[in-house]
């Protein structure tokens, strides 16, 4: 029978075209499966950690989101804080031990037989690090150096390296580019030896996800206990609320104060208690030199909103909780240097009254900011025998940041979903405490 249908077919131009087409067909679907194949899926648990973490903008008490794996042959433990802020991924580096001990917080280059470190004049330090907010640059060995520095003046610097990362059960990925940063500078050493390193997740050539070649990647931060789940890779799952996705605004040519390699959205507006402010469109969208761009950063704690539009904010909140909130009435405290807005509640007071919600209005997506989330507690503050409550958002002014930042405390109890294939963030309400469950991750 095949070979009469072939034969029958050399005179038959509708069975000829028919053959051709199923052919071509099935050819298609093997071209798709080699090339648009991504890595399976790899999730871990979050966790929160009080700690002094370097960041963009300058913090006292920082909570930051970490993961932990393990980097070399034979594998060593690191810590590292998300960030989505951040393009380089780095750990402490330090080729000695404490007492002929490992040190849980450093990695020793040394003891990995899978660690090479990067020349100088390679075609990944030359062609990959274009968007590394300060050069690359030659040391003495002709090896790439690396310098990261931070609004907070502290800094790190060290070589940029390869190795083998290791994902828990779902496999290692081998020759993952790093930096090994050797020498780290910090007002506040005791919090910084808390985790070993960053984990940069921007979309820049040489992030973490972008070298695993990951189409997207997702995390939720639980409202009660802080904890919560990274997931990388497509999450796949029927029970997960659909999301409402905003696009990520973008701009090839270079601008002195537009990070081009961050998540930016376009803030449209902001409500409180569905009250729409009147903030001018013209302060949301970046300007000629690029300040004024909004990012979705998990390296950063709380939000924080230019000049004209936290005052804007500030003053609706206030008018809002007058009668309710008694105001903290000390102009010399500023909390975290930009969140002036504070209140005293009193120690026994166990829950706080209801509170008016801010909304963050995006380009197809809504983030909305309700319940104690909206003020943030003051560790240690006290007024005789109250307790400090901050408004939770804060003014980039007075940091001296250019841009609106979206930080991890407002996202918590979002799932999160960053999409680099299609250059847009999807957020849904969800219980993270639950959809950690759901994954079967513990901490």
């Amino acid at each position: 029978m095949k070979s009469y249908i072939i034969s029958n077919s050399k005179s038959n131009p509708f069975l000829k075209t028919l053959y051709l087409r199923i052919f071509l067909f099935f050819l298609l679907i093997q071209i798709r499966s080699c090339f648009s194949s991504s890595p399976a899926p790899f999730i871990f648990p979050l966790k929160t950690q009080i700690l002094r973490s370097p960041s963009k903008l300058q913090f006292q008490h920082n909570v930051s989101l970490i993961v932990s794996l393990t980097v070399g042959t034979p594998p060593q433990n690191v810590s590292m804080v998300l960030d989505t802020g951040s393009e380089l991924s780095w750990v402490h580096c330090n080729q000695t031990t404490r007492n002929n001990q490992p040190d849980p917080t450093i990695f020793n280059p040394n003891q990995s037989t899978s660690y090479k470190p990067i020349p100088c004049f390679s075609p990944t330090c030359v062609n990959k690090t274009q968007d590394f907010p300060i050069p690359p640059s030659c040391d003495s060995d002709n090896l790439c150096h690396a310098t990261l520095s931070y609004a907070d003046a502290s800094s790190s610097d060290g070589n940029l390296a390869s190795d083998t990362f290791h994902l828990g059960s779902s496999g290692n990925i081998s020759g993952l580019v790093f930096g090994c940063m050797d020498s780290i500078f910090s007002s506040n050493a005791d919090e910084d030896s808390k985790t070993t390193g960053l984990m940069g997740m921007n979309r820049g050539s040489l992030s973490f996800v972008s070298q695993m070649g990951f189409p997207k990647f997702s995390y939720c931060i639980s409202g009660s206990d802080f904890s919560g789940l990274l997931l990388l890779g497509d999450s796949n799952v029927t029970w997960l609320t659909p999301l409402n996705y905003t696009p990520l605004v973008q701009i090839s040519r270079p601008l002195p104060y537009f990070d081009r390699v961050a998540y930016t959205v376009q803030l449209q507006g902001i409500k409180v208690s569905g009250k729409l402010l009147p903030i001018p469109k013209s302060v949301l969208v970046p300007d000629h030199t690029g300040a004024g761009q909004t990012m979705v950063d998990s390296g950063t704690q709380f939000s924080f909103l230019l000049g004209p539009v936290y005052n804007i904010l500030r003053r609706e909140f206030l008018n809002q909780t007058a009668g309710v909130l008694r105001v903290l009435e000390d102009p010399n405290f500023v909390f975290q240097g930009a969140m002036d807005l504070c209140y005293r509640v009193p120690l026994g007071k166990t829950r706080l009254p209801n509170l008016p919600s801010v909304s963050l209005v995006f380009t197809g997506a809504e983030m909305v900011v309700s319940g104690d989330r909206v003020l943030y507690r003051v560790p240690g503050e006290r007024r005789g025998n109250d307790s400090v409550w901050c408004l939770s958002f804060g003014n980039s002014d007075l940091l001296g940041v250019e841009a609106y930042v979206i930080g991890h405390h407002h996202q918590q109890n979002m799932w999160m979903e960053f999409d680099l294939e299609k250059s847009r963030i999807g957020l849904a309400q969800v219980r993270c405490d639950l959809a950690r469950q759901r994954f079967g991750v513990g901490l």
